[in-house]
C-alpha cells in the first residue's frame, strides 16, 4: 500500500469516527441547544468527506465503506433516548458541563488529527501532480479547520463558567 492510499484510509477512518463522535455528543448534550445543532451540522461535513474519500479510494483500488449506516444508529435509539432523559435530568449541573468540555476536547483532537491528514494528502497530491486529489483536500480541509475552530471557541466560552462553578 502506498503512502497516499494509507493516508486516504486513515483519513477516511478518522472522518467516519469524527462523524460518529459528533452525533453521539450532539445527542448526549441535547439540552445544550447551540452545541447540539452545530454538532449535527458539522457532522454532515465529516459524512460528506467520508463519501468523497471513498470515491477517491475506489479510484486507487481501495474498498473504503461509505458513511456509517443509519440502521446502526437506529439500533441504538433506545440507548439514545435513555441518554437524552439523563441529560435532561442533569441539566446544567457541573458534571454535565465537565462532560461537555471533555467531549469538546475529544472532538477537537479528532478534528486536529484529520486536519493533519488532509495537509499530508494535499502535499502528496502536489508532489505527484494529482489535481483531483489536491482538489479534494483543498475543498474538505477548510471544513475540518472550521470544526477545530468551533470546538476551540466552545471550549474558550464554556471553560470559565464551568471550571469555576461550585
Amino acid at each position: 500500500m502506498s503512502g497516499i492510499t494509507t493516508t486516504l484510509n486513515e483519513l477516511h477512518d478518522g472522518e467516519r469516527d469524527l462523524e460518529r463522535d459528533l452525533l453521539t455528543a450532539a445527542e448526549r448534550h441535547r439540552p445544550e441547544h447551540e452545541f447540539h445543532h452545530v454538532a449535527l451540522d458539522v457532522a454532515r461535513w465529516s459524512r460528506e468527506h467520508t463519501e468523497r474519500l471513498a470515491d477517491a479510494g475506489r479510484e486507487r483500488g481501495l474498498d473504503l465503506p461509505g458513511p456509517r449506516d443509519d440502521a446502526a444508529s437506529a439500533a441504538s435509539a433506545a440507548f439514545t433516548a435513555l441518554r437524552e432523559r439523563a441529560a435532561a435530568a442533569l441539566g446544567r449541573r457541573s458534571e454535565s458541563g465537565l462532560l461537555l468540555l471533555n467531549d469538546l476536547r475529544h472532538l477537537h483532537l479528532a478534528a486536529a488529527g484529520n486536519s493533519l491528514y488532509w495537509e499530508m494528502l494535499a502535499q502528496a497530491a502536489q508532489a505527484v501532480r494529482d489535481e483531483r486529489l489536491l482538489a479534494l483536500a483543498s475543498s474538505c480541509h477548510p471544513q475540518t479547520l472550521r470544526q477545530m475552530r468551533w470546538t476551540n471557541t466552545m471550549i474558550k466560552v464554556l471553560s470559565p463558567q464551568l471550571l469555576t462553578a461550585e
